[in-house]
């Protein structure tokens, strides 16, 4: 079939329009953002007790690293998750796989909340405890990079950061749902309520929105540069095969992306712990939720600024400038991490605008590294060692070094490490913003 021919078929198909794009592809990653900061605020907060109650009880420091570790198995599991529905994603299509995504998701995240603890089960609680945790991963892994080719491949090329931006605006609202209702659920049940069964709520409430995200997501098309990849034949049969000589790409998409999510998990997860548990004298849980909930509206608004000016500007610019500005943020900001609500707002709504600044064009510049064929694997594959390489370890890494150290500005100069090691990727990554996207 004639491409001429490919395209007059592809213009007779439904087109979603805009809002439904928007609503396709933000609602997963809400979800799954969500559920991931529903996991951060209850390792920091609540799984040390639960799951680790001897360890929590002789050093309250290592409970709490043993359930960051819990944590970060969903990271590890990661990878094989970007293969799997990366391979289905590019071989069979965004929309369905992303369905099955958003189930593996919610399950286990549901699963999670019905959970016994180590009084109840024993090892076996922390065994179920990491499975969930994996399966979580592996959803996760599939939804985002699906989600990011839901906006990027319906948009007009010179907008594909601006609508590259809808499902990492996710990321926002998903913290703004998880922070908001443990808050709610504190200052409601009160420390000792949340401790015994409150923590489970929110957990279980990922149902619901499971049920409008797959809603949504039935009602979906598939997306028009897929239509046209299948119509010409240019659907890869073997993805992961054919992914094997962008191997280049991966690795300098997953050193770019590092630093945000090192970043985002010293500021969400690893500040909460330090702010309530270290820090002499502590915040309430309560105090430190509601500073990081005022502060996560400037993530959102850096999101959409930067993927407006990648548009125009490129995206090496931008991200270089943003990832600059991150190391100057380093070097410097730890020494805002004292008891005082000014300078604790400041380090945090700093860090969560350069998080926004980092994170929003990558919705972007990661699916751009790739062609049409490989695209789901080759964006979910780079996104998720990301995880692994910058997420995953970052707040036990951070608990580590202050508890060796004495001090916070360790945690800056780990996070001006991978602000480094993010800039020598960018520099190498050659600018995508006119790259044409339907090849």
């Amino acid at each position: 079939m004639s491409a001429a021919t490919a395209a007059a078929k592809s213009a007779t198909v439904k087109k979603d329009s805009v809002p439904e794009i928007i609503a396709a592809s933000m609602v997963g990653t809400a979800i799954e953002f969500y559920d991931n900061y529903c996991y951060s605020i209850a390792s920091a907060s609540y799984f040390g007790v639960i799951f680790f109650p001897a360890a929590t009880k002789a050093n309250p420091a290592i409970g709490t690293m043993l359930a960051f570790l819990t944590f970060a198995v969903s990271f590890l599991a990661r990878p094989f998750g970007s293969m799997l529905f990366g391979h289905f994603g590019d071989k069979v299509g965004r929309k369905t796989t992303l369905v099955v995504a958003l189930m593996t998701m919610g399950i286990s995240t549901f699963l999670v909340g019905c959970l016994p603890g180590y009084e109840q089960l024993g090892i076996v609680s922390i065994i179920i405890l990491c499975i969930c945790r994996a399966c979580q991963g592996v959803g996760l892994a599939g939804e985002w990079s699906g989600a990011a080719l839901v906006a990027t491949e319906n948009a007009p090329a010179h907008k594909r950061a601006l609508y590259g931006s809808f499902p990492n605006l996710g990321a926002p609202i998903g913290f703004f749902c998880a922070y908001g209702l443990n808050l709610l659920l504190d200052t409601t049940l009160g420390p000792d309520t949340m401790q015994a069964w409150g923590w489970r709520i929110p957990f279980l409430c990922s149902a619901i929105l499971v049920i409008i995200g797959l809603y949504v997501r039935l009602h979906m098309s598939e997306t028009p540069i897929f239509r046209q990849a299948e119509a010409e034949d240019r659907v890869s049969k073997h993805p992961l095969r054919d992914l094997v000589p962008y191997w280049k790409e991966v690795l300098l998409g997953t050193a770019a992306m590092g630093i945000t999510y090192s970043l985002f998990y010293v500021l969400g997860t690893w500040s909460l712990s330090y702010g309530v548990k270290v820090m002499k004298p502590a915040f309430t849980q309560n105090e430190y939720l509601a500073m990081q909930m005022v502060s996560v509206v400037f993530f959102a608004i850096f999101i959409l600024v930067t993927c407006v000016y990648s548009d125009r500007l490129g995206r090496k610019t931008v991200l270089i400038s943003t990832t600059l500005a991150t190391l100057v943020f380093s070097l410097f900001a730890m020494q805002s991490l004292q008891h005082n609500v000014v300078t604790v707002m400041l380090f945090l709504c700093v860090g969560f605008a350069l998080m926004g600044g980092l994170f929003g064009p990558c919705g972007a510049y990661l699916p751009e590294l790739f062609p049409t064929h490989v695209r789901y694997s080759g964006a979910g594959l780079a996104y998720n060692l990301a995880a692994i390489f910058g997420g995953a370890f970052a707040p036990t890494i951070a608990t580590a070094l202050v508890q060796a150290t004495g001090t916070v500005e360790s945690v800056g100069w780990y996070l001006a490490v991978m602000s480094v090691i993010a800039l020598i990727a960018l520099f190498l990554i050659k600018e995508s913003k006119n790259n044409d996207y339907a090849k």
